[in-house]
């Protein structure tokens, strides 16, 4: 069924949008500056790997290298990693860890892990063919001390300046947030868990 519209409420309508297009396009004309960014999904909710995920098809559709290195979940395997893979050379997928600390139940183990895991993304980092890294969970080593937080983010910082680098996992350190130039937090409402349903293949995994 389609809604009548008066012809009054349609002149309205094209002159608020005339004004809000004219704020929007000022808006974007001011913005001049390009770089790369330090992009931080954080937060309990569900989603956060998924969107660094997205991203990396974003950049992939450009034409463009993307790396992950996954310093948690190694011990798992995704979906995700097959479909990504699919694009030959322009993804380099590292899962390096060994699952959750509560799983491994091994401190030294753990610390290894993160520390290859840390190796690798440094390297990833300092290769200019690509564009966007991905370190999935390392708010997790972060969270546990398995690195430096200061050396983590100083080498952050001084990372070539077109290179985009999202990091992502709950309990994002303070002083991560603040070096970052994005950051999201993803907020739980409501999961499905908590009524008894498991993970499901295409949701978790």
């Amino acid at each position: 069924m389609t809604k009548a519209v008066d012809d009054k409420d349609a002149e309205r309508h094209r002159a608020k949008m005339a004004k809000r297009k004219s704020v929007q396009d000022d808006e974007v004309a001011g913005k001049t500056l390009e770089k790369g960014l330090l992009i931080v999904h954080t937060g309990t909710g569900k989603g956060k790997s998924t969107a660094a995920f997205g991203l990396a098809l974003r950049m992939i559709g450009r034409g463009n290298r993307v790396g992950i290195v996954q310093f948690v979940k190694g011990a798992w395997h995704t979906a995700e990693r097959d479909a990504l893979e699919k694009f030959g050379d322009q993804v380099a997928w590292y899962s390096m860890g060994e699952g959750f600390t509560w799983e491994t139940q091994d401190l030294a183990r753990d610390v290894a892990a993160a520390e290859r895991a840390w190796g690798k993304a440094v390297e990833l980092m300092d290769d200019p063919s690509f564009s966007l890294v991905i370190l999935d969970e390392l708010n997790i080593a972060l969270r546990y001390d398995y690195l430096p937080l200061e050396q983590v983010i100083a080498t952050l910082k001084s990372r070539r300046p077109d290179l985009h680098v999202v990091v992502t996992g709950r309990n994002a350190k303070p002083e991560l947030i603040e070096a970052a130039d994005l950051v999201t937090h993803m907020t739980l409402v409501k999961h499905h868990f908590a009524a008894g349903v498991k993970a499901q293949p295409g949701i978790e995994f």
